[in-house]
């Protein structure tokens, strides 16, 4: 069968593999129809997100149908059409039991202490392969897969995989409450999902902060307020629209390849955050530049915090690696910020999203903009790699 394979940083290739098989009774082999490309993917092809081994299969959204199952998987039929919760749990341990799905004991091959389970990440997650091929082992099957209603689209059920949960968690990580402000950085397709679904908790208020045209386009047509990181200092330009206070809510939605700004306009002189930032982040780097881990705290960390009101909630929804160790801990504390952080516990939230698109109160469909084939996706890699105009979100026909 045919998969995109990791080789090195920088190396993907469409490959011939052997299909996968069987493993245990708790397994079963869902041949895919619809997979996509995820900027997590991105960290893992750029090198931002070390640890891949080699020969590994891509990717960790995916619907498709049941083509086997073993005999413990007891709630799903071959042939049913499912959607494939991106991180993997047991649905028995502790941490499965509170909703604490990313957090399972027993997913992970390499311990308790381990960490997230998913598909198609580093040797420390599993490693498992993942679901940008034709078919894939879904492990511990009765709780990795949720069947669909017939009346979610392919195109629908592919973002409840990932990044409408993803959204979902980083808004409710924020405790967005009726009549908030809230601003989410990063505006790909999970700020996007995180835009929303702070609309759907009855966000009063949700500003929007990225560089790239399209993106700050959809997020404005969601209803958000846009700000150009390029053209306005987004701290100052925030605390401007909000009468000098911040916001609520903050949504880091970008991770550690969040981009620099150029210097751009300048706060007061005299600003608190001017000088936090300049002792801090360097402002000369060019636009595009990538923080890497250990360069510093993220700018868009930096940004949300001094974007928040004092005592506001930040969530961080972006991924970071382990080796990630700066944080800008003394501007938080010194604001009372409540700072949460996670990776998403999909399997909790995809039955309650998944029926508030089949009733027709919200579509998310808007936020695919690209439809490749398989035999396309290196091409498609390349494109959303590099934030072509119109690349927001690829699902991949498979």
């Amino acid at each position: 069968m045919k998969a995109v394979v990791f080789h090195g940083i920088g190396d993907i290739r469409l490959d011939d593999v052997p299909e996968p098989t069987l493993q245990a009774e708790t397994d079963a082999i869902v041949r895919l129809t619809t997979s996509a490309i995820c900027g997590t993917d991105l960290h893992f092809v750029r090198g931002t997100m070390p640890g891949m081994k080699e020969g590994t299969i891509l990717g960790h959204e995916g619907v498709g149908v049941v083509e086997q199952l073993g005999s413990d998987v007891r709630n799903i039929s071959v042939g049913d059409r499912v959607v494939i919760p991106s991180t993997i749990a047991c649905g028995y341990c502790a941490y499965c039991r509170a909703g604490y799905y990313a957090q399972c004991d027993n997913a992970n091959p390499h311990g308790k202490q381990a960490g997230t389970a998913f598909y198609g990440g580093p040797e420390s997650t599993g490693p498992f392969d993942g679901l940008q091929a034709e078919k894939a082992r879904i492990p511990l099957a009765a709780v990795n897969l949720f069947k669909l209603p017939d009346e979610i689209t392919d195109d629908q059920a592919i973002l409840l995989s990932d990044i409408f949960p993803t959204g979902y968690f980083g808004a409710e990580l924020a405790n967005v409450k009726p009549g908030h402000t809230v601003a989410v950085f990063g505006c790909g397709p999970v700020g996007q999902f995180a835009i929303a679904s702070a609309k759907l908790m009855d966000a009063g208020r949700i500003f929007a902060v990225d560089t790239v045209p399209d993106r700050l386009e959809m997020a404005r047509r969601q209803g958000a307020e846009a700000i150009d990181f390029n053209v306005d200092d987004p701290v100052e330009k925030i605390r401007e629209l909000t009468g000098g206070i911040g916001v609520d809510c903050g949504i880091d939605a970008v991770g550690v390849d969040a981009e620099h700004a150029h210097a751009g306009p300048a706060a007061q002189d005299d600003s608190q955050y001017e000088q936090e930032r300049q002792t801090v982040a360097p402002e000369q780097a060019p636009k595009g530049d990538l923080w890497k881990p250990g360069s510093g705290p993220s700018q868009a960390q930096r940004w949300a915090i001094g974007a928040v009101a004092k005592a506001g909630t930040l969530a961080i929804i972006g991924v970071y690696p382990p080796s990630d160790t700066t944080f800008p801990i003394g501007q938080a504390m010194n604001r009372n910020l409540t700072v949460r952080m996670g990776n998403c516990n999909h399997r909790k939230y995809i039955p309650k999203l998944a029926e508030i698109v089949r009733s027709g109160a919200f579509d998310p469909t808007s936020i695919v903009t690209q439809h490749e084939a398989m035999d396309s996706a290196i091409e498609a890699y390349q494109a959303f790699d590099t934030r072509q105009p119109g690349w927001l979100k690829v699902a991949v026909r498979v």
